[in-house]
Protein backbone atom coordinates (compact mmCIF):
# COMPACT_ATOMS: atom_id res chain seq x y z
CA UNK A 1 0.00 0.00 0.00
CA UNK A 2 2.89 2.39 0.69
CA UNK A 3 4.26 2.29 -2.87
CA UNK A 4 0.79 3.10 -4.22
CA UNK A 5 0.36 5.96 -1.75
CA UNK A 6 3.78 7.26 -2.76
CA UNK A 7 2.77 7.24 -6.45
CA UNK A 8 -0.51 9.04 -5.69
CA UNK A 9 1.19 11.71 -3.60
CA UNK A 10 4.04 12.11 -6.07
CA UNK A 11 1.60 12.74 -8.93
CA UNK A 12 -0.26 15.26 -6.79
CA UNK A 13 3.00 16.99 -5.87
CA UNK A 14 4.14 17.18 -9.49
CA UNK A 15 0.73 18.53 -10.54
CA UNK A 16 0.78 21.16 -7.79
CA UNK A 17 4.35 22.16 -8.67
CA UNK A 18 3.52 22.57 -12.36
CA UNK A 19 0.38 24.61 -11.60
CA UNK A 20 2.21 26.94 -9.23
CA UNK A 21 5.26 27.30 -11.50
CA UNK A 22 3.22 28.08 -14.61
CA UNK A 23 0.35 29.89 -12.90
CA UNK A 24 -2.26 27.63 -14.49
CA UNK A 25 -5.92 28.23 -13.56
CA UNK A 26 -6.64 24.60 -12.59
CA UNK A 27 -6.11 22.87 -9.25
CA UNK A 28 -2.83 21.02 -8.85
CA UNK A 29 -4.45 17.73 -7.77
CA UNK A 30 -6.53 17.73 -10.97
CA UNK A 31 -3.37 18.01 -13.06
CA UNK A 32 -1.83 15.31 -10.85
CA UNK A 33 -4.73 12.94 -11.59
CA UNK A 34 -4.37 13.64 -15.31
CA UNK A 35 -0.68 12.85 -14.98
CA UNK A 36 -1.44 9.62 -13.05
CA UNK A 37 -3.95 8.43 -15.65
CA UNK A 38 -1.50 9.27 -18.42
CA UNK A 39 1.31 7.36 -16.70
CA UNK A 40 -0.91 4.33 -16.12
CA UNK A 41 -2.10 4.35 -19.74
CA UNK A 42 1.48 4.69 -20.99
CA UNK A 43 2.63 1.85 -18.75
CA UNK A 44 -0.21 -0.38 -19.93
CA UNK A 45 0.59 0.40 -23.55
CA UNK A 46 4.29 -0.31 -23.06
CA UNK A 47 3.87 -3.55 -21.09
CA UNK A 48 0.58 -4.73 -22.55
CA UNK A 49 -0.34 -5.97 -19.06
CA UNK A 50 -3.55 -4.75 -17.43
CA UNK A 51 -2.79 -6.10 -13.97
CA UNK A 52 0.56 -4.45 -13.28
CA UNK A 53 1.77 -4.36 -9.68
CA UNK A 54 1.76 -0.54 -9.60
CA UNK A 55 -1.91 -0.53 -10.55
CA UNK A 56 -2.67 -2.97 -7.73
CA UNK A 57 -0.68 -0.87 -5.25
CA UNK A 58 -2.43 2.30 -6.36
CA UNK A 59 -5.80 0.57 -6.09
CA UNK A 60 -5.06 -0.57 -2.54
CA UNK A 61 -3.95 2.93 -1.54
CA UNK A 62 -7.02 4.48 -3.15
CA UNK A 63 -9.33 2.02 -1.40
CA UNK A 64 -7.69 2.85 1.92
CA UNK A 65 -8.20 6.58 1.35
CA UNK A 66 -11.79 6.14 0.17
CA UNK A 67 -12.60 4.17 3.30
CA UNK A 68 -12.21 7.39 5.32
CA UNK A 69 -13.57 9.85 2.76
CA UNK A 70 -16.67 10.54 4.85
CA UNK A 71 -14.52 12.16 7.53
CA UNK A 72 -13.67 14.95 5.09
CA UNK A 73 -17.31 16.09 5.12
CA UNK A 74 -17.38 16.66 8.88
CA UNK A 75 -15.70 20.12 8.76
CA UNK A 76 -18.07 21.25 6.00
CA UNK A 77 -21.07 20.11 8.02
CA UNK A 78 -19.80 21.92 11.11
CA UNK A 79 -19.28 25.07 9.04
CA UNK A 80 -22.84 24.93 7.74
CA UNK A 81 -24.23 24.49 11.25
CA UNK A 82 -22.15 27.39 12.57
CA UNK A 83 -23.28 29.63 9.69
CA UNK A 84 -26.90 28.51 9.69
CA UNK A 85 -28.19 32.09 9.77
CA UNK A 86 -26.25 32.93 6.62
CA UNK A 87 -27.43 29.75 4.92
CA UNK A 88 -31.05 30.49 5.89
CA UNK A 89 -30.80 34.08 4.61
CA UNK A 90 -29.54 32.89 1.23
CA UNK A 91 -31.55 29.66 1.11
CA UNK A 92 -33.55 30.52 -2.00
CA UNK A 93 -30.42 31.43 -3.95
CA UNK A 94 -28.65 28.25 -2.79
CA UNK A 95 -31.58 26.04 -3.77
CA UNK A 96 -31.89 27.80 -7.12
CA UNK A 97 -28.17 27.34 -7.82
CA UNK A 98 -28.34 23.65 -6.85
CA UNK A 99 -31.40 22.95 -9.01
CA UNK A 100 -30.03 24.89 -11.99
CA UNK A 101 -26.58 23.28 -11.82
CA UNK A 102 -28.10 19.81 -11.46
CA UNK A 103 -30.36 20.31 -14.49
CA UNK A 104 -27.50 21.75 -16.53
CA UNK A 105 -25.28 18.81 -15.61
CA UNK A 106 -27.97 16.30 -16.60
CA UNK A 107 -28.62 18.03 -19.93
CA UNK A 108 -24.92 18.19 -20.81
CA UNK A 109 -24.40 14.56 -19.75
CA UNK A 110 -27.25 13.37 -21.97
CA UNK A 111 -25.97 15.46 -24.89
CA UNK A 112 -22.45 14.07 -24.58
CA UNK A 113 -23.78 10.51 -24.20
CA UNK A 114 -25.92 10.85 -27.34
CA UNK A 115 -22.99 12.34 -29.28
CA UNK A 116 -20.64 9.52 -28.25
CA UNK A 117 -23.29 6.86 -28.92
CA UNK A 118 -23.94 8.31 -32.39
CA UNK A 119 -20.22 8.42 -33.23
CA UNK A 120 -19.53 4.92 -31.90
CA UNK A 121 -22.21 3.40 -34.18
CA UNK A 122 -20.53 4.63 -37.34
Amino acid sequence: MLPGLFILLACQLVGETIVRALGLPIPGPVLGIILLVSLLALRQRMTGNDSASDTTNIGQAADGLLRYLGLLFVPAGVGIVQSFGLVAANGAALIGALVLSTLLTLIITVAVFRLVARRSKS
